[in-house]
């Protein structure tokens, strides 16, 4: 499932996320599930057609990710792997950061990343024209929104509908897999 969240030139998608890293780090070798959220660039391209036509949409690079996983055999609320990836190069993420409170309270610290810009942007290494003001703005009023969102698609992984893995494959022989749209 995916949810995108459109502004000027930036946007924020969500999607489950279901996982199992070829190279884990050590005591993270299980498969992991939870939600993936992205900071984006997006385009809106000209009309093609009539003025009734379908408009093309390019969602773009990524600027920021957080990734609320968990261990897919853990209980839910567990976020035992919850972290996120300030720097992001081209379309290739740092490595992992975990913070504390992170963990402790994912939704309320998302809440207040995307309520502060100004202070996402600098700990991302984003150039501060990268976001316009517009953009900023509009980000920080539908962060409920978002944020909320994010919550259902939660509760939707931990009762089992998303975030699972695909089901083609023999889950044995596979040393990694990612289902998700982000």
């Amino acid at each position: 499932m995916l949810y995108a969240f459109a502004f000027e030139r930036v946007g924020v998608v969500v999607s489950d996320l279901y996982f199992l890293d070829p190279k884990p780090l050590q005591g993270q070798e299980t498969p992991e599930r939870g939600v993936r959220l992205e900071m984006r660039v997006f385009e809106s391209g000209e009309l093609t057609g009539s003025l009734y036509a379908a408009r093309p949409i390019t969602i773009g690079r990524p600027l920021w990710r957080v990734d609320l996983l968990q261990d897919a055999a853990a209980a839910p609320n567990t976020f035992d792997r919850t972290h996120h990836h300030p720097n992001i190069v081209g379309w290739e993420p740092g490595p992992r950061t975990f913070v504390k409170e992170l963990s402790d309270d994912p939704l309320a610290w998302l809440s207040s990343k995307l309520t502060d810009i100004p202070g996402l942007l600098r700990e991302a290494g984003i150039s501060p024209d990268e976001i316009s003001a517009a953009d900023a703005d509009s980000l920080r009023t539908a962060a409920p929104e978002i944020v909320d969102t994010v919550r259902r698609v939660l509760e939707r992984v931990w009762a089992g509908e998303l975030a699972r893995p695909t089901t083609d494959v023999d889950a044995d022989a596979v040393t990694s897999m990612r289902a998700s749209w982000l």
